[in-house]
């Protein structure tokens, strides 16, 4: 019986550094800040990703900086490979994610570091997860060197042990989580559509359209309240599912966090509703809203909340407070150099296009089964991946074994 350096038991699996699981030179540095400056970047190119791309195990693909042709010839070492791995250097240094077709030949940064596996001694996408082990990333932040901004080198990353099962098994593992997680990622892509839809209603009926040009303008403090509620040390609950500004993505709640009262940020004070709109008040361009549609939830004081006065106003609010003209508004108002924040005042009294009561009820009729079937698909998100979470460390402990297919 064997122990891996992540307290695993193995039982008849190998260990191997991870420098002997990859092709020559497969471990590597992105290119360094002499080689590449924000002056190379371009509008039209090929993309090149840094740490904020990194997702959970996906590579995201929005505000991609670009490089020319002859740049991409010049830094072709860098060039990512579908099965390659991605690693964060330098801060989050857990953090990770696989190259898939979408983004082969693409290029990554200097605060960046690739693994490049040979596919005949390990999965890719196996490793992928395997790295994706809360004891690996544990571990990982254990030896990454700096107290203030910890950092991880080639020669760290290539002596990190890696538990490996017979390639057969490592395919069905990853074939196990990747069916888990290509529903999430497809989920995420149909919640993008529906969003999309319900928008592009949204600016037909009241931006658009010709009847919009007779109504008044009003304020949304006309249809919702700010910041309605918040917990008190006395009226607490013994914990809080807590979403901050940096867990919400255009429209998106990316996780939340448990926390008991006593261990809860000082921030996590607002009281969340269903049918409310969470609008972050620090760097408001930033994309940190979302729509409310469950029970439960504690949100950061750096959020704006607004509780829609009637049902049929919920979707209005929600799509007129964060439409893109909206969001660029609340950005330019923003004061602050290091953290440029707007006050919920600000939010509240902003202008908007009043139609009358019986044009939103039917906006509403049109508008709630789009959002409905979004917050149905959160919903199947968070089971799927609370069960593909639970999964992983047992498939890679060997204590769940999965037959290949």
């Amino acid at each position: 019986m064997k122990t891996s350096a992540y307290g695993q038991i193995v039982e008849r699996w190998d260990i191997q550094f991870l420098k002997n699981l990859c092709v020559p030179g497969g471990i590597q540095t992105g290119p360094f800040g002499s080689q590449l400056h924000q002056k190379d970047y371009l509008p039209v190119g090929t993309p090149i990703i840094t740490v904020e791309h990194l997702g959970e195990n996906r590579i995201v693909h929005e505000d991609l900086p670009r490089i020319s042709d002859e740049d991409k010839d010049r830094l072709s070492r860098y060039i990512m490979r579908k099965g390659d791995i991605i690693f964060s250097r330098v801060g989050s240094v857990d953090r990770r994610s696989l190259v898939r077709n979408q983004e082969d030949g693409w290029l990554f940064s200097g605060r960046c570091l690739r693994v490049r596996p040979d596919p005949k001694k390990v999965n890719p996408d196996f490793l992928s997860w395997f790295f994706g082990l809360e004891a690996f990333k544990d571990y990982i932040r254990r030896i990454a060197v700096g107290a203030t901004m910890p950092s991880l080198n080639t020669e760290i990353l290539s002596n990190v042990p890696i538990v490996v099962p017979p390639l057969h098994e490592q395919r069905a593992i990853a074939d196990v989580l990747g069916s888990l997680d290509d529903k999430i990622e497809l989920n995420r892509r149909m919640n993008a559509t529906l969003e999309s839809m319900a928008r592009a209603v949204f600016k037909a009926w009241f931006v658009d359209s010709e009847e919009a040009k007779g109504w008044k303008v009003g304020i949304l403090e006309e249809l919702a309240d700010l910041n309605p509620e918040a917990w008190s040390n006395k009226s607490a609950p013994s914990q809080v599912e807590y979403i901050d500004l940096s867990n919400t993505k255009w429209g998106t709640i990316e996780e939340t966090i448990i926390y008991s009262w006593k261990d809860a940020p000082s921030r996590a004070r607002r009281i969340l509703r269903p049918g409310d709109t969470i609008l972050g008040t620090v760097r408001p361009g930033n994309g940190s809203y979302a729509l409310i549609t469950r029970k439960g939830l504690t949100g950061s004081t750096g959020f704006a909340v607004l509780r829609p006065k009637s049902v049929a106003y919920r979707e209005y609010v929600y799509l007129a407070t964060t439409s893109k003209e909206n969001i660029e508004w609340f950005a330019h108002l923003a004061d602050g150099a290091a953290y440029p924040a707007i006050r919920p005042e600000i939010v509240i009294s902003s202008e908007i296009a009043r139609p009358p009561d019986e044009i939103l009820e039917k906006f509403s009729t049109i508008a709630k089964p789009l959002m409905d079937k979004i917050a149905s698909n959160d919903e199947q998100s968070r089971t799927l991946a609370a069960l593909r979470d639970a999964l992983l460390p047992r498939l890679m402990r060997g204590e769940v074994r999965i037959a290949p297919s």
